[in-house]
């Protein structure tokens, strides 16, 4: 089984950029799932309705999300609405709107898709997303030939990879989000678990992690809080993973990265 995985969509550009690229990943890659983090659809930061259908009308089946998720209003329809296309992380308090994990099934088999957050840098408190994915292997009574895709939204390279180790042999993949820098260990663990620690953004590329220069740039030299604008033009920096797990034992036997870059 294929599982095409995009890092976070950053803004209008990130979203346009997606319905170019998906139909011709589909084409040369046939996946049999494709997940894209959508924490930054919304002119950066956050989802709403709109900015979810498009991309879900590019071909992306499901939408991961991160610690921005509740930044724009209406999030409480959204998970009502959507709820077996987007997922927060499961490390959130208990009631809030939303799900942490879905499960679909493909060719048979049961895919459970797990969106965490880390905790390392992170203003807010989550729970302990290592017990976190305890909890939900027990209560979906995961089995080894289930396939499991964590997407871990973290700051730290060091907790991203010191959870894959956590799960090496219970989850098919850890794919690391949230920084949109791509990073170059994308590997396969002892016990067959995917790993790469960032998988990156598509977001524009003539910018500081998707954002317009100025803004970062002034809040780095001044200190003062300073409103970032995003680019809805120009080179997109698209970065994604393909893991290749085996539908037999749920175990990952290729992980490879499938970065390019688009003009819009």
């Amino acid at each position: 089984m294929k599982i095409l995985f995009f890092g976070d969509v950053v803004g209008k550009i990130g979203r346009r950029a997606i319905a170019e690229i998906v139909p011709k990943y589909r084409k040369k890659y046939k996946p049999d799932l494709v997940i894209a983090n959508g924490e930054n659809l919304a002119h950066g930061v956050g989802v709403t309705e709109d900015t979810l259908q498009e991309v879900l009308a590019a071909g992306v089946d499901l939408v991961t999300t991160g610690n921005h998720v509740f930044a724009k209003k209406g999030y409480e329809e959204l998970f009502t609405n959507f709820e077996n296309k987007i997922i927060r992380p499961a490390n959130y308090p208990d009631g809030l709107p939303g799900r942490g994990y879905a499960t679909v099934k493909i060719k048979n088999k049961r895919v459970c898709v797990i969106n965490l957050n880390g905790r390392v840098f992170m203003q807010e408190n989550f729970e302990d997303p290592f017990r976190e994915f305890d909890q939900i292997e027990k209560l979906l009574k995961i089995a080894k030939s289930d396939i499991v895709v964590v997407d871990f939204h973290a700051e730290a390279t060091s907790e991203k990879n010191a959870f894959s180790w956590y799960v090496d042999g219970r989850a098919s993949a850890v794919l690391g989000t949230h920084t949109h820098v791509p990073t170059s260990d994308a590997r396969i663990l002892p016990k067959g678990t995917a790993l790469v620690s960032d998988v990156g953004m598509v977001g524009a590329k003539d910018g500081v992690i998707g954002v317009e220069i100025a803004g970062p740039l002034n809040l780095f030299l001044t200190q003062i809080p300073t409103r970032f604008e995003y680019a809805e033009e120009g080179v997109v920096q698209v970065n994604a993973v393909l893991v290749e797990v085996d539908e037999k034992n749920g175990r990952a036997k290729k992980i490879e990265r499938v970065d390019g870059e688009v003009n819009i």
